[in-house]
């Protein structure tokens, strides 16, 4: 894909076999329709299903699909991944089960949102809308985005949510640093984008509880706790330095 690339959607895919297909023929349909150019980039990592081969099928006979393949486990590893091999201005992060319509992408993007480096879904802004979640599920998700806020990433509701757009500087220059594997990966992009005097946005989007969620409330915040505190010391260390 050349360097002119408008936008870049970045899916992570971990034993995403059965979701996958219909997210690509929705989104994939969705990107034919719009008037500027696109791609969509599947980041398969360590999946033991057959994620890479359905994402190979589809890309055969559509252009715009990538597969990108990567053998070691954790969705900061594919986001970081698909946000350093991507060629767009504008590259969107989108979670697998398509919890978000992804007609709600153009609330990112010009003439909707302009003036930008980094902008977050949002399911607490003003505006957003909620479908199906249970109580627990709510809870979970506030847990978090407390953790996050007194230690972290202050003065934003929802840093958690799947669906994030970078601008391709910036983009690069955070991804190009950013080292978590795992699942607190968003929360130290974020960091480093905060540290960086990026300007950050949150966008109120409409979103769909999806009943295969792999969050754990105990275990996950926890992890999130220690992630945290590991971030705050890769800073204060010099880790995140530009090379």
């Amino acid at each position: 894909m050349s360097a002119d690339v408008f936008f870049s959607l970045i899916i992570p895919a971990h034993n995403e076999e059965h979701r996958l297909p219909p997210t690509l023929r929705t989104v994939d349909a969705f990107l034919a329709r719009q008037p500027f150019t696109s791609e969509i980039l599947v980041v398969e990592n360590g999946s033991q299903d057959f994620t890479a081969v359905v994402t190979e099928a589809y890309a055969a006979e559509h252009p715009r699909v990538r597969l990108i393949r990567e053998s070691r486990r954790g969705k900061g590893l594919a986001v970081r991944r698909g946000m350093l091999e991507a060629s767009g201005e504008y590259r969107f992060i989108c979670d697998a089960d398509l919890s978000m319509p992804i007609e709600e992408v153009l609330k990112f993007l010009p003439p909707q949102l302009e003036q930008y480096e980094v902008a977050i879904g949002s399911r607490e802004a003003p505006g957003a809308r909620r479908y199906n979640e249970p109580a627990y599920r709510h809870l979970m998700g506030r847990v978090f985005s407390t953790l996050v806020k007194l230690l972290a990433v202050p003065g934003f509701e929802d840093t958690q949510c799947g669906f994030k757009c970078f601008r391709r500087e910036a983009a690069l220059d955070i991804f190009g640093v950013q080292r978590l594997d795992g699942m607190s990966f968003d929360v130290e992009a974020l960091y480093i984008a905060r540290k960086r005097g990026y300007r950050i946005v949150e966008v109120p989007i409409d979103w769909y509880f999806m009943s295969e969620s792999r969050v754990r409330l105990v275990q996950d915040s926890l992890r999130m706790f220690s992630d945290i505190l590991t971030i705050r010391r890769n800073w204060r260390d010099g880790k995140y330095a530009r090379p």
